[in-house]
């Protein structure tokens, strides 16, 4: 049954906003959908030469039924690979989704697999400049697989970083196929996480030696699965459920269980139900709307997600022909209240999280107090309620129940009558020094403000080197500029987040600034990140220099440099971005850091913009987006 509630207004208007922003570009995006529709199996459009090239490698009974016109056909994307403990379960989800379609009545081939790097791997390593670059790579992957016209329906198998994102981007594309993601499941507790962020930091002051601090790590990541913490892989999960593209309450059931199987063969039936074949179509273009996007950002707010949405979401909307800025995050993170606490900021992982009511409870919370539109599309059927219900077993059968509507544990997730923080976290900065985000969940209030002289670097290796030498000892911003998407394709800067945390704990006012990443990680340490302009775009940030005194305050919104404007346009850009160019792969990414988007447009050379040059008033769709 449907919930109703009525809307909290900041949420109508938002919606309102986007929708108006993005009228042309969401109209030509659902006309093109429109034009690739088509009644009965997509492969009936090729010609009798292309049809036998697209089931050569199938058995006799695929063959058969591909020739035919009853079965509809589901194309597999995965980002399997045997290195990256998130991906690993993957290597036997085809096989499981092969048995199932059969048996639903369909055939799933093996569309195409799209690469998926690790960051925790590449931390600190010239490999995680290609990391943010990859999501285009991984969407322009997606629609080479899905380009061959033999598929009625797709699934996506993907979980990490850029995967997701660029799963979504790239199956957007083909907006007139519906669209399910299957998640691996994020790994066993191992370790607490403060006993990690512990660790981390006697290594960081050289009280402990890297035999140690192995041991550690290696006890926190320490088998098949999702990394616990609630980093940018876990949010990508609760986003796919909040914007409807999971099945209900599958983001966080662990790899290698019975319930994990049964919810991958049921992902299989459930695409072939929603195929153009029958009675209940539903593509990926009905399910990603305006609402759909704002639920999204109400999610990764209220959980405190990562900040690395503030890209991704912004690529995942343009992709829809959907228009979302940062005023939007801002806006909405002022009404939308902090409900739960997973590390990093709190002590519970995501299995902790899962078992103290998780999504399902998360979601009742925000649908009480008219924070999520419940009138949406999802892939399970008309309406979000549908999400408030958790999966189980039966006798081997999978069946679904209504999830607690009480928190299991008020230490890591609340209702909106309680709620950690009254704000999702999540601020906009602005000043001379240009538009940033900061992720305040996790820092103490003192620390929301720092006001105090820089200290300039353009590498990340040269702060660590600083900070062993003892030459930050004292109030410090740390500027770190030339990390943006034009610069050296934008890394992710966790190696920084333990050094910076001992002089903090030291009682010295200490953030950062920086057009580069910190992602879900980011955590007790102020940090204005993802400057926009970024310096090598004509940012301020080039041009600012050692004890130049800087404000960042996170409770005003301000970031500023105490300079007037005559003395920053009599300064000269200092940039050198040269060690960036070659070795790695980086070579191979030049046109992709030339030509890249601003972090606050999603940062990629990939991202889609379908406005219009004119205004055309015909193109109205028959696939009807309703806003608020």
């Amino acid at each position: 049954m449907s919930i109703s509630r009525k809307l909290n207004p900041v949420l109508s208007e938002v919606t309102a906003r986007i929708a108006a922003r993005s009228r042309q570009s969401r109209m030509r995006y659902l006309k093109t959908t429109q034009a690739a529709q088509r009644k009965g199996p997509h492969r009936t459009a090729l010609s009798c030469g292309n049809l036998a090239h697209g089931f050569a490698a199938c058995g006799a009974e695929g063959k058969q039924a591909l020739q035919g016109e009853a079965r509809g056909n589901l194309g597999i994307v995965s980002s399997y690979n045997d290195m990256l403990s998130a991906h690993q379960p993957l290597k036997d989800y085809p096989a499981l989704l092969k048995e199932a379609a059969w048996k639903a009545g369909g055939v799933a081939q093996f569309a195409g697999g799209v690469p998926a790097m690790c960051d925790g791997v590449t931390q600190g390593q010239p490999g995680m400049e290609l990391s943010l670059f990859s999501r285009d790579v991984i969407a322009m992957s997606t629609a080479v697989s899905l380009t061959h016209n033999m598929f009625d329906a797709v699934v996506c198998l993907g979980v990490c970083d850029k995967i997701v994102p660029g799963l979504l981007i790239g199956a957007l594309t083909f907006g007139h196929l519906p669209v399910l993601f299957v998640p691996a499941g994020p790994m066993t507790t191992g370790i607490g996480n403060s006993e990690k962020a512990q660790v981390r930091q006697l290594y960081a002051e050289g009280k402990i030696g890297r035999d140690e601090l192995l041991k550690s790590e290696s006890r926190a990541y320490h088998g098949p699965g999702t990394c616990t913490f609630y980093g940018t892989a876990n949010s990508n999960q609760l986003l796919m459920e909040f914007m409807g593209l999971h099945l209900p309450g599958t983001s966080f059931i662990n790899p290698g269980t019975v319930l994990r199987d049964a919810l991958t063969r049921e992902a299989a039936k459930r695409a072939l139900e929603i195929t153009q074949l029958g009675d209940e179509y539903i593509p990926v273009a009905k399910v990603i709307d305006e609402r759909a996007i704002v639920n999204g950002l109400v999610g990764l707010l209220a959980s405190g997600g990562s900040t690395n949405h503030t890209l991704h979401l912004v690529a995942i909307a343009r992709a829809a022909g959907i228009v979302i800025t940062w005023d939007d995050f801002d806006a909405l993170s002022d009404v939308v209240p902090l409900l739960a606490r997973v590390y990093p900021n709190g002590k519970a992982d995501i299995n902790h999280f899962q078992a103290a009511g998780g999504i399902q409870f998360l979601m009742r919370s925000l649908l009480d107090v008219g924070l999520l539109h419940e009138d949406v599309t999802t892939i399970a059927g008309e309406g979000l309620h549908r999400y408030l219900n958790e999966p189980y077993l039966e006798e081997g059968e999978l069946k679904w129940r209504e999830g607690t509507s009480t928190s299991l544990d008020e230490d890591v997730v609340r209702d909106a009558s309680n709620p950690f923080d009254v704000t999702g976290g999540l601020k906009l900065l602005k000043g001379n020094l240009g538009r940033a985000i900061i992720k305040v969940s996790a820092v103490k209030p003192e620390h929301h403000k720092v006001k105090a002289a820089a200290r300039v670097f353009s590498d990340q290796n040269d702060v660590v080197a600083a900070f062993q030498n003892g030459e930050l000892e004292r109030d410090v911003i740390i500027v770190l500029k030339q990390q943006g998407p034009r610069a050296n394709g934008m890394p992710e800067l966790h190696k920084l987040t333990p050094l910076l945390g001992v002089l903090q704990d030291k009682g010295f006012k200490v953030a950062l600034v920086t057009d580069g990443r910190m992602s879900g990680a980011s955590g007790k340490v102020p940090a204005a990140i993802q400057i926009t302009p970024e310096a090598c775009a004509g940012g301020v940030l080039s041009k600012i220099r050692d004890e130049d005194v800087i404000i960042l305050d996170a409770t005003s919104g301000d970031l500023t440099v105490d300079l007037s404007d005559d003395e920053l346009s009599e300064r000269a850009s200092v940039l050198d971005v040269t060690q960036s160019e070659y070795g790695f792969g980086r070579e191979l990414f030049s046109q992709f850091r030339s030509t890249a988007a601003s972090a606050e447009e999603g940062g990629g050379p990939a991202v889609f913009d379908s406005t219009p040059t004119v205004n055309d008033s015909s193109m109205e769709p028959s696939l009807s987006s309703r806003y608020v």
